[in-house]
């Protein structure tokens, strides 16, 4: 039996930002959708990006969204994007946690 994969947003406040991007400026609206294509990347294989190793993932991470996992995507333009996965043996959820350009996804993951 396959699992369902679902993806979600951390919070509404990530949703938010990420839905207003579709209305803004031509760079906006093209990491609109970078961020939908990885979406759909995620959704189809959750593993598709790269795990970070447990000691780099952000305290704030842990104690805000609960997580044990964090995974980065590479978006077009040196664009990251970072999520989690949580499951069970039916489904497995993708949350987004955050997008960044690669300078502050560096400061962010203290690379």
């Amino acid at each position: 039996m396959n699992k369902q994969n679902w993806v979600s947003f951390g919070d509404a406040k990530i949703e938010d930002s990420y839905n207003k991007l579709k209305n803004g400026k031509f760079e906006e609206k093209q990491l609109y959708n970078f961020i939908t294509r990885a979406i759909g990347d995620i959704k189809s294989n959750p593993f598709c990006g790269a795990r970070i190793a447990n000691q780099l993932i952000p305290k704030d991470y842990i104690k805000k969204y609960t997580i044990n996992n964090l995974w980065k995507y590479n978006l077009p333009n040196s664009w990251r994007l970072v999520y989690s996965l949580k499951g069970n043996q039916i489904e497995i959820v993708s949350m987004i946690l955050e997008w960044f350009n690669h300078k502050d996804y560096e400061k962010r993951i203290n690379y």
